[in-house]
């Protein structure tokens, strides 16, 4: 199964923009996926268990490097971006 998943960080820190490019840059070094960034968000596609995977691994590694910070995210079950 195919998923979509749009997400948004918001560090807890004054520096707020070095943390999100961090994590956008970790996030595509991930094969196998599909990443498209904006201003507001990342939307990651690819198979349901591999990007499950890959924001486990990313949340842990995110906290571990940067501290701190919330994680707003929709989830779309059998969608790829167009």
């Amino acid at each position: 199964m195919k998923i979509l998943v749009e997400i948004s960080m918001y560090p807890f820190a004054e520096d707020f923009k070095a943390p999100i490019l961090s994590f956008i840059k970790k996030l595509n070094s991930y094969p196998g996926l599909q990443t498209s960034t904006s201003p507001t968000s990342t939307l990651i596609s690819g198979d349901y268990e591999h990007v499950m995977q890959v924001l486990k691994e990313m949340l842990a590694w995110s906290y571990a490097e940067h501290g701190r910070a919330v994680y707003v995210t929709k989830f779309i079950p059998g969608m790829t971006p167009e």
